[in-house]
């Protein structure tokens, strides 16, 4: 794993000869050795297709390749940052909540409505996420951002989790999403807080949740 937490809101990844890293524009710090920044126009390791897709999904957010040797600090905006391991696996997060991640996984888009149908359509428009979503694909780690922290809640067969849309930041493992409605007392006297609409998530995987309902 290239990534290691310096603290909550920082991560040094040592970058090795013949090896990438894809990161956010403007999220190196700083670094030491002999190491290269370079804008990236090939969407990444899923190449031009990938990067047209995701230009037209609005999920285009942009990168940049870094290659050579040595370490790099990176942060942006003062989020917390969670770095995930991916064993062949893919994890499926919003473009925007992208730190890092390595240049051996495999990047694509995929489209939320296939998930929950007209349901998970409604998802975007709710949450303020894209209808698609980044998918990365493959064995290496992933730095993600998040308002105030990050929890891993386990799913299981045997017991769905719910999510508020706006605590949502990825997920991965087998599992299915879709949009449920949850009306309570709050909503009924005219006092609800968004959490009227839940994002349910079942199956085997696990998903991450902020501490916050607060956009990046």
């Amino acid at each position: 794993m290239p990534f290691q937490e310096i603290n909550s809101k920082m991560i040094e990844a040592t970058v090795q000869p013949g090896a990438k890293i894809f990161s956010q524009r403007g999220a190196m710090l700083a670094y030491k050795g002999d190491v290269s920044f370079t804008p990236n126009v090939q969407g990444g390791q899923g190449g031009l297709m990938s990067m047209i897709g995701r230009r037209v999904a609005g999920e285009a957010t942009p990168l940049m390749t870094v290659e050579g040797s040595g370490t790099v600090l990176f942060g942006h905006g003062g989020h917390h940052i969670q770095v995930i391991g991916l064993s062949g696996d893919t994890l499926y997060v919003e473009a925007d909540r992208l730190l890092a991640f390595d240049g051996t996984l495999q990047q694509g888009t995929m489209f939320m409505g296939s998930q929950g149908g007209v349901m998970g359509m409604v998802r975007g428009q709710v949450s303020g996420q894209g209808l698609f979503t980044t998918t990365l694909k493959g064995h290496g780690a992933v730095a993600v951002m998040a308002h105030g922290g990050v929890i891993e809640v386990p799913i299981t067969p045997q017991r769905p989790v719910h999510v508020d849309p706006q605590a949502y930041v990825a997920h991965h493992g087998d599992v299915r999403n879709k949009l449920s409605t949850a009306l309570g007392w709050r909503d009924m006297v005219g006092r609800g807080s968004g959490e009227a609409f839940q994002l349910e998530l079942s199956g085997s995987g696990t998903v991450y949740v902020q501490a916050s309902e607060e956009k990046l």
